[in-house]
């Protein structure tokens, strides 16, 4: 994952989203090297690598990342047309648009 989109990630972080929350969200990428974040209580940190225990795992290419989080690509139609993988905690990853809304 570039560092600007690391930024980005961090910028658009909505802390009220999140509170009361902790969970791990794994990112799997095609193209680039796999990356975690923790959400505790409003928190956010973002890992280089894998968790042992992630809340839901995510598996998808940085662009498919990147036109979910610009809103270019809807992330329900990613996961039914398999552009976007996901196990565990599945709803989990419909929670991304609140934590990470568009500004």
């Amino acid at each position: 994952m570039s560092d600007a989109t690391l930024d980005k990630l961090k910028r658009r972080f909505d802390a009220d989203a999140a509170s009361g929350m902790h969970e791990i969200f794994q990112f799997h990428f095609s193209d680039v090297g796999d990356h975690y974040l923790v959400v505790n209580d409003g928190q956010l940190e973002v890992h280089e690598g894998e968790h042992d225990d992630p809340s839901v795992s995510l598996s998808m290419s940085s662009d498919t990342l990147k036109g979910v989080m610009n809103g270019e690509i809807n992330g329900m139609n990613a996961f039914m047309t398999g552009k976007l993988k996901a196990t565990g905690n599945v709803m989990l990853a419909t929670k991304l648009s609140s934590l990470f809304p568009s500004r």
